[in-house]
């Protein structure tokens, strides 16, 4: 009877000691955390890409790699057939005050396409930023044209 309430007792400080390395910076899982939206206006068209921005961000995530970490986005265009998706450095791309912003562009359809449901029209971006591009870094902005997503870590 001692023994197991000995065991209880240890496994509990033990688990108890894991929330401490979650909430920690040196636990890669939450180097950034869910994202946020935000409504914005963004003008369409960078002279380094022509391309328009997504119509609505509706998911942003970044998931951690040896090396680096994946940034992936996903959005609504206002039609089907929407395709070439890329999260492009927005402005000149470096890092201002922390945050490091891209904006979330998309090749219109060739011919005119039906509206349908909104999970028919999702299009998919991702972009690879190595460790090196990351130093500095506290929150990163997707831009659409209607709002957008942001992560902090």
């Amino acid at each position: 009877m001692t023994r197991t309430i000995a065991a209880l007792l240890v496994a509990a400080l033990a688990v108890t000691a894991c929330g401490r390395i979650r909430d920690s910076k040196i636990n890669p899982f939450n180097w950034f955390g869910g994202s946020e939206e935000e409504v914005v206006q963004v003008v369409d068209g960078v002279p380094q890409d022509p391309r328009p921005v997504v119509q609505e961000v509706t998911g942003l995530e970044v998931a951690r790699q040896p090396g680096g970490a994946i940034v992936t986005a996903t959005g609504v265009p206002p039609t089907q057939g929407w395709w070439d998706a890329a999260l492009v450095p927005d402005g000149d791309g470096s890092v201002k005050d922390g945050v490091l912003t891209y904006r979330f562009v998309v090749e219109a359809p060739l011919e005119l396409r039906r509206t349908s449901t909104p999970q028919s029209r999702e299009v998919t971006a991702a972009v690879y930023l190595s460790d090196i591009r990351l130093q500095g870094v506290s929150k990163i902005v997707v831009l659409g044209a209607s709002n957008s997503r942001s992560t902090s870590r």
